[in-house]
């Protein structure tokens, strides 16, 4: 028995675990993880999006890590989400299940699905070719590095040592220093640094407006299985049939919703509301609205209504809509199939206007205050913690006061020394 116990106790001795210094998951879709941080050091486990991991080790951008099941090895920083931004990840799904689709959307190649809207951040899924999805929102994201929490908790300062307490001498304090002269009425004038001042300083005359910072339109999608993401929208097309979606006339298709539905003989074909925007970035989500109607006589999709040059606003939503009513009878307004969408009026005040479906002809039915959703992304405050140069040019530079004065200093000194030459 003695020999047993001597023998388990010999089991369990080992190499102690290392302490853990943080924790992390996994961002992409599957990550393969080193013995050692070169590429051509050997797996020794391939990771999928979401796994927990132990953080054990930091070399600059590397990170040693270890599994559920106890493998350790080395992976890029990159490749890794802390646990604020995975808690986030979260929260943008569960926001997006209760956001009102736009349209369905596919792609006809492959096409990665990433963590946030930038290509630098981890792609967790990949979308099929043909595949169809839920578009959510959208949003114009510059290229820029997002911030993100550590994933190793900074190393606490120590407090300052106390100060010793100096013990009074018996020495005479030196007598205080005589004011300064007074500074000459121009001073501000002749202190103004020369372009020798300035090219002795290294400061240049006028330096060089920076580049302007690069902008692409992110989608959050939703697949059927649940999945929330960001992908480039250019590389996504809106899944609203080709004998409507021909007449865009190059302008992109933003949003698309089904209407309602006509009879054409044993076919049914739907009636289409569709936002559309034109080239570049503008601060708005669409810049028309158009409703196609079926004519089963031409057998083809005709305007039933249209908007051109306003600034519209996500989300449209499809709701039963009040029409009509009042006049001499008096009677109580109808409930009507429509949509209502958000613009800005003539006055710059965002309004939400309706308009009801009357069997092939749409109407306005009048409008109310509109709120805007608060934005998945703030934006702005992304950028002010971004390490990126802002978009805005550089101005021409001008020393600071500081730098006057010792300005000022440096002539003063320079008059002193040819009075001293020339006596």
């Amino acid at each position: 028995m003695a020999a047993l116990l001597l023998f388990l106790a010999a089991c369990r001795t080992g190499p102690k675990r290392a302490a853990a210094i943080g924790e992390a998951y996994v961002g992409p879709a599957t990550m393969n993880l080193r013995r050692d941080i070169s590429l051509q050091s050997p797996m020794v486990a391939v990771l999928k999006h979401g796994d927990r991991l132990e953080i054990l080790q930091q070399r600059r951008v590397f990170f040693r890590v270890r599994t559920a099941k106890g493998a350790e090895g080395w992976t890029h920083g990159s490749q890794l989400m802390s646990a604020a931004d995975m808690a986030e990840m979260k929260q943008l799904t569960e926001r997006a299940k209760k956001m009102p689709p736009q349209g369905e959307a596919m792609v006809y190649d492959a096409l990665n699905v990433h963590t946030l809207p930038t290509s630098r951040s981890p792609s967790f899924m990949q979308l099929k070719a043909k595949e169809k999805f839920t578009v959510v929102t959208h949003l114009v994201m510059p290229r820029v590095d997002l911030p993100h929490a550590p994933l190793v908790p900074p190393t606490p300062k120590k407090a300052p040592a106390p100060k010793k307490e100096t013990k009074a001498s018996g020495r005479i304090p030196p007598p205080p220093l005589p004011k300064p002269p007074a500074l000459p009425q121009d001073w501000q004038e002749i202190s103004k640094p020369t372009m020798e001042d300035l090219a002795a300083e290294g400061v240049e005359e006028a330096q060089p407006a920076a580049p302007p910072v690069g902008e692409d339109d992110w989608s959050l999608i939703r697949t059927a299985s649940g999945q929330t993401g960001w992908v480039l929208t250019r590389k996504i097309t809106m899944a609203i049939p080709d004998e409507v979606a021909q007449y865009a006339e190059g302008r992109r298709i933003v949003s698309y919703f089904p209407l309602g539905e006509i009879q054409d003989g044993d076919a049914k074909k739907n009636i289409w509301l569709w936002t559309t925007i034109g080239e570049g970035h503008p601060p708005c989500d669409f810049q028309s609205f158009r409703v196609f109607i079926w004519n089963p006589r031409r057998h083809r999709y005709e305007t039933a209504y249209i908007e051109r040059n306003v600034q519209g606003y996500a989300p449209v939503e499809l709701e039963q809509v009040s029409y009509g009513g009042g006049g001499k009878t008096n009677a109580a307004p109808v409930k009507y199939p429509g949509f209502s969408l958000c613009v800005k009026n003539k006055d710059g005040q965002l309004v939400r206007r309706e308009y009801a479906l009357l069997t092939n002809i749409v109407r306005f039915a009048g409008e109310r205050a509109c709120e805007l959703p608060p934005p998945v992304f703030n934006v702005q405050a992304l950028l002010a913690k971004s390490k990126q140069p802002q978009q805005s040019p550089v101005p021409v530079a001008a020393p600071e006061q500081p730098k006057e004065d010792r300005g000022l200093m440096q002539k003063l000194k320079s008059k002193l020394k040819g009075l001293i030459h020339k006596g």
